[in-house]
Parts: structure tokens; sequence; C-alpha cells
């Protein structure tokens, strides 16, 4: 073999031993931020069973899209081996459609019983993504099978946030959720920047005022009117005075909020206030709904609030 032939053959080989060297050292090479030695680090299982307390997260998942352990209720549709599964997930458009959901337990069975809460088994929050629409509903139980079935508006198109609060038997008050899609055109509503204290629906008034903190139980108040006068003889509704739901609006997290007292206790009055007690994780804005029932109509105010931290 001639001399240049030879320098060639030993160059290559060279290269070769050096790639070789390069792949062994790189398979050895241990994950960034990992210790050496230690297991690879894997995304959580499919079925994402986490745990979680009423009203205050607590359950923890593993993966890129899941919600961090301090994070509030409603952003997975699983927690402590219960999942929420809509039944119609893509229903039809119009002011009265039928939705159906089933809740299984960790035996991967539906639930079929359920204690009461604020006087219903099921408060199902429908909200559309862009806040534009908001909905309070009260599904009925087939016990025999576990299914939930009630009445939705879809007349709007868009992607609903589905929240189901209950409280299984034998297991604390949990809210899981999902989404929901009506078919249809729609111009998406920008998100709220700035805050609005004050709404007006039917001839009312009601004012929001309250001073809320990140990371604190804070104490708002509503003050219901009607035409300039202070309403002082609202309906009971939901064995209170008021029904106030809490979402973050960045992500739809759905937040604990309890009424200040009970309607028909001797001491609550009325109105024309309504105070509820409402913890929020976070800086940022929240979007409010309040439900109240007078002349045996309940209809809905919006807020909007920003939180500092």
């Amino acid at each position: 073999m001639s001399t240049p032939m030879k320098i060639a053959t030993y160059a290559l080989a060279l290269v070769v031993v050096f790639i070789a060297t390069l792949e062994v050292g790189y398979r050895l090479r241990p994950e960034a931020g990992a210790a050496v030695g230690s297991e690879p680090t894997t995304g959580a299982a499919p079925d994402g069973h986490g745990g979680a307390d009423h009203g205050g997260g607590g359950h923890e998942e593993t993966g890129p899209t899941a919600p961090a352990a301090q994070d509030p209720e409603g952003l997975a549709a699983a927690a402590d081996g219960y999942r929420l599964a809509l039944l119609t997930p893509r229903p039809a458009a119009g002011p009265a459609t039928e939705i159906r959901l089933v809740i299984t337990g960790p035996d991967e069975r539906p639930v079929t019983t359920y204690e009461l809460a604020h006087g219903k088994r099921l408060h199902l929050i429908v909200v559309r993504r862009d806040l534009a629409d908001f909905q309070h509903l009260h599904p009925t139980l087939d016990r025999a099978t576990g299914v939930w079935t009630t009445t939705m508006d879809t007349s709007a198109a868009g992607t609903y946030r589905v929240f189901a609060d209950v409280v299984p038997t034998g297991h604390e008050g949990l809210t899981l959720g999902t989404d929901l899609a009506v078919a249809g055109s729609f111009a998406p509503e920008a998100p709220a920047e700035t805050e609005s204290r004050t709404a007006r629906v039917d001839g009312y008034e009601v004012r929001l005022t309250g001073d809320v903190r990140a990371g604190q139980t804070g104490t708002v108040t509503a003050a219901v009117s009607q035409d300039g006068r202070p309403v002082t003889d609202l309906d009971p509704y939901l064995e209170a005075y008021g029904h106030l739901v809490a979402l973050r609006q960045s992500d739809l997290a759905y937040l604990h909020v309890h009424p200040d007292g009970h309607s028909g206790d001797g001491t609550t009055p009325a109105g024309p206030t309504i105070d509820f007690a409402v913890e929020v994780p976070t800086p940022g804005i929240y979007r409010l709904f309040l439900d109240f029932q007078h002349d045996g109509v309940v209809r809905t105010a919006p807020f909007v609030i920003a939180v500092e931290g």
C-alpha cells in the first residue's frame, strides 16, 4: 500500500474512533438538572389521576400541562381518582340543548351517591372560554346509571369550560373541569384589563366593594338595589341570599367562595347587602358572577376585580 494511502486510512480510523467516543459519552451524560446515577424523569401517566381537597387545589400531577400543586380546582378533569366525562362534548347549537355527564370514582365506576352542598348535589358551572357567557345549572341524577342530565343554552358558539362542583359520599368536596365545544362562528371578546364593580341587569344595580389580596381571604360585599331603592327582601337561593362564583381570568381556575350566613337563620338580613369570603391564590384579573334571586327570578351580575400581591 502506498504511503499516502496508509496515511488516509489511518486518519479515517481516528475519525471513526472519535465519533464513537462522542456517542458513548453523550449516552452516559445525565440529563440537565438530574443527579448522576438518578433515574430519568418521566411525564404523568395518561390518566393523570391526582389528589385534591375541596376549594384549595392540593392535587399534584406531573407533565408539562399539569397544574401546580398550589393551584385552585377546576383545572383538571381528574382528581383523587375521580374523573369527569362529558357524554355530550360537542352538543348541537340551540336554546335548550341536552347535556349529559358522568363522574367515575377510584373504582372507575360511575358515582351514584352525593351529599348536599348549598341545597344541591351538583352545581354545574358553564362559562365560555372568553367569559362572555355564564350559566349555573343543577342537573338531575339517574341513580341507576350515575348519569347527570340537564339542558343548556348553546345558542352562542364557542368553547366552554364546564365545572362540576360535587361532594361524593365518603369524600370531601371537589371541583372537576373539562371543555365543551359548540360549533359555529363567533368573535371572542377581549379579556378584561380594568375593574368593573358595578353591574346592571333587568332594572337592578349591584355594586361590589371590598379588598382582596393574593394569598389571603378577603371579604367582598354585594349591594343590591332596584330602580334606585335598596332591596331588603331577597329570596333565599341555595341556602343563602346569593351565590358567587370567582374565576381567574388567565386560566379559568375555580376559586372557593363562602357566603356569610344562611338564609332563614334569623340573623342574616335578606339584603340589600350580601357578604362573601373570597380566597385568591395569585395577583391578576378575576371574574366574579353573582347569582341572586328576587321576586322568584334568578339573575346574574358579572364583575371584574384586579387583585394585587
